[in-house]
């Protein structure tokens, strides 16, 4: 009986080291964001810092996540933004070619979603332009909140 106990307590002991070992690897790789206001206008989504070399960000979101606009807000430092890739709830994705430079307390310009759609994850590719104080550059998501469309 004592052998079966302790059998049974490494299993969950090792499946507990393995979920805590997912879990650091997804928090690593990927921000969640939470949008708690369903009010209409600009919402910010998420934030990040953008590293000198090419760097890759994933932000998820939950909660009240129908926008049918997003932007960029930079400060610190300048950056390229290379590419966005838009996921929906469906499953649906938009590639989005960027190839913009935004200066340091600058915006990007307005990236229409093609209607209000839910949006559950955004993945940007770019990297910080070098830059006198060799600041890195940290950079704002924003999202246009817009009201559900009625069927």
């Amino acid at each position: 009986m004592r052998q079966k106990h302790s059998s049974k307590m490494k299993k969950v002991l090792l499946f507990a080291m393995i979920l805590i070992a997912v879990n650091t690897e997804i928090s690593m790789a990927q921000k969640v964001e939470v949008i708690t206001s369903n009010k209409l206008g600009w919402h910010q989504i998420g934030k990040t810092t953008v590293d000198f070399k090419s760097d890759r960000d994933v932000i998820m979101i939950l909660g009240y996540n129908r926008f049918s606009s997003i932007k960029f807000k930079v400060s610190e430092a300048p950056i390229e933004l290379l590419d966005l890739e838009v996921y929906y709830e469906m499953g649906e994705k938009d590639d989005i070619k960027i190839q913009s430079s935004i200066k340091s307390n600058g915006e990007s310009r307005i990236i229409d979603l093609n209607g209000s759609r839910k949006v559950t994850k955004v993945i940007f590719i770019y990297k910080t332009l070098k830059n006198r104080n060799d600041k890195k550059a940290k950079v704002e998501l924003w999202g246009l909140n817009a009201p559900e469309e009625k069927l």
